[in-house]
């Protein structure tokens, strides 16, 4: 639904518990007709454009709110009025922001950024990604990821393909002596403002989002160099003294375009589902076995860390309901995982966050076709780490599963110190032993604080293998496989703070790049095959003497006894012939007998 400025009056009032779905489109902000309407042109100007909504420092988004405060009408969050004195014929706020950018190739003709968008899209022209160190980057004003491109060398674009804007700006660099190429952006223009929900932080979702296309999958890793890791995490840190973090996370989609969730809205899952807006995408869901229905609210997530052979498996679920206690303990059974990790308490500001789906310790509670014991209880003030037995009522079989809690997260916000939470992490990667079975991550929706330790751990083992780290490109990997995936601003800011602690402070260390190559010590204990000694001891070959007891065979001497001379009784076999040949042996006597 669409809404115009001059309707702002129309708002809900700050009475209302909720206030309606305000959504600006780009579809409005410019036509994508070959033929501009009449309405659309003012004076031969291009097309209207939305103003740039700017957002209020990240400091006012971790103080605590009011409900009085949080219902307040959507433009008092802004410093850029919703007001229709500067309306339009058609409805369109004016362009009044509108930037003039120009550059120059580098020696292989290239600028360095990309764009998405087009007539054949339908939307408009949108910078993807800004490459650093290149022209676009470095002119003067610099081009950002997020700019929406009105005019290439002076041309209107809005009738353009995809290709065409492609080809347009390729040929800048033919098209003129300089191969300047003159840009008419609009600085940050693609937002949606939509109705903030309160989830399991209190905090409110990002209202300024932005889609852009994936680079990390575009883009080749970086060889396995210890300074390509160095240089991500100076990129980190400046971003973080420079502030830039929340303008980082804001660009990112809260989902993933053209994933569905139907299955989650079907009449008989809608009362599975602990917030309404929280559903798991349908391709990645985790399917349920049985004749009992086969959904949940959880998502498998995979994190693949270059340079190794390692991926690190999660189930991401929301925390569970009463009703869905057999459901969450059919999954670990089904999935064969040997770990949960829970980052909630049950209740946090009166308000339940999670139903208590294990038993007390020392004793066994019954859900569905599961018996769930708590063998042990042990932790400190941060968590606790629970040893439980889960058995199968059919089978009768019985495996171990370990629980670990997290309760030092604040009701609101972020904690002021990454210190316990860190603990946490080292915890889950040292129990994890490098198994396959998926680590079930849960908080209340499922989104936020898991999506911080998933950052998190991930963020460790890329430092250990020395790869890049890039929080964005983390997130984004989370939130294709379950959405809003890291749920505020102000938890991307304590994950990339930790991320830089971990490294500064040598939590973590990367191995030397000679160390992985270093191990073809299994190859080297080619020792079991250079010990030929079992092949050296050929010398029970070399003893032949097992052949030279032949003698055996040698003692012919029964051979040569008489038995063969005794073929004299063959002499009479030919009396007659044989005669002739009789004068010879005594011819043998004869040379003897001297």
């Amino acid at each position: 639904m669409l809404i115009p400025p001059h309707t702002q009056s129309s708002l809900p009032s700050p009475n209302k518990p909720k206030r309606k779905r305000l959504l600006w489109s780009l579809a409005n902000s410019i036509s994508l007709d070959s033929t501009p309407s009449p309405d659309s042109m003012t004076d031969g100007q291009p097309p209207a454009l939305p103003p740039k909504q700017v957002r209020r420092p990240l400091t006012s988004q971790s103080r605590s709110f009011s409900q009085p405060e949080l219902d307040y009408p959507v433009n008092q969050l802004y410093d850029t009025s919703l007001s229709a004195d500067k309306t339009m014929p058609n409805g369109l706020v004016p362009h009044d922001h509108l930037v003039l950018v120009k550059m120059s190739p580098d020696e292989q003709g290239r600028f360095g950024f990309n764009v998405k968008g087009g007539l054949d899209q339908k939307m408009p022209v949108i910078v993807s990604r800004v490459a650093p160190g290149t022209a676009a980057d470095m002119c003067v004003p610099r081009l950002n990821e997020g700019d929406q491109v009105v005019l290439i060398n002076g041309q209107d674009i809005s009738d353009q393909t995809h290709d065409q804007v492609v080809l347009l700006i390729k040929a800048s660099c033919e098209d003129s002596a300089s191969g300047e190429l003159s840009l008419l952006v609009r600085p940050n223009a693609m937002y949606d403002l939509v109705e903030e929900e309160k989830l399991e932080d209190g905090d409110t979702e990002s209202n300024y989002q932005y889609s852009p296309e994936r680079a990390l999958q575009e883009q080749a890793r970086p060889d396995h160099d210890p300074a390509c890791l160095t240089d991500s995490i100076l990129q980190l840190k400046e971003c973080l003294n420079a502030g830039l973090i929340q303008q980082q996370f804001d660009q990112l989609y809260r989902k993933r375009p053209g994933l569905t969730m139907s299955c989650a809205k079907l009449p008989q899952n809608i009362s599975k589902n602990r917030y309404r807006d929280i559903s798991p995408y349908d391709a990645t869901r985790v399917i349920l076995k049985g004749q009992d229905g086969d959904y949940i609210n959880a998502n498998f997530i995979n994190m693949d860390i270059p340079a190794s052979r390692v991926t690190n498996r999660y189930i991401a679920c929301q925390g569970p309901l009463p009703a869905t206690c057999s459901d969450f303990w059919r999954m670990i059974w089904e999935q064969q995982s040997k770990m949960v990790v829970m980052l909630t308490t049950q209740v946090e500001r009166g308000r339940v966050k999670c139903h208590q789906y294990w038993p007390n310790c020392g004793t066994s509670t019954t859900y569905g076709s599961f018996q769930v014991t708590c063998e042990t209880e042990e932790g400190n003030s941060a968590f606790r780490v629970r040893q439980m037995t889960l058995t199968h009522f059919e089978t009768e079989e019985s495996r171990p599963l370990t629980q670990i809690q997290y309760m030092a997260w604040p009701d609101h916000g972020v904690p002021d110190d990454s210190t316990d939470f860190l603990d946490l992490v080292s915890l889950v990667r040292s129990k994890r032993e490098e198994e396959e079975e998926p680590v079930i991550v849960h908080c209340s929706a499922g989104i936020g604080r898991s999506g911080v330790l998933i950052t998190m751990e991930t963020a460790m083992c890329l430092i250990e293998c020395n790869q890049p780290v890039y929080p964005l490109d983390i997130v984004r990997t989370m939130r294709d496989q379950r959405a809003m995936m890291i749920q505020t601003p102000s938890q991307y800011r304590f994950v990339c703070e930790a991320i830089l602690k971990v490294y500064e402070e040598e939590l973590v260390k990367p191995l030397t790049p000679t160390e992985p190559l270093t191990p073809t010590e299994p190859l080297t204990p080619t020792e079991p095959l250079t010990p030929t000694e079992p092949l050296t001891p050929t010398e029970p070959l070399t003893p032949t003497e097992p052949l030279t007891p032949t003698e055996p065979l040698t003692p012919t001497e029964p051979l040569a006894l008489g038995p063969l001379t005794p073929t004299e009784p063959l002499a009479p076999r030919a009396p007659g012939p044989q005669r002739p040949l009789a004068p010879d042996p005594p011819r043998a006597p004869g040379p003897q007998s001297p």
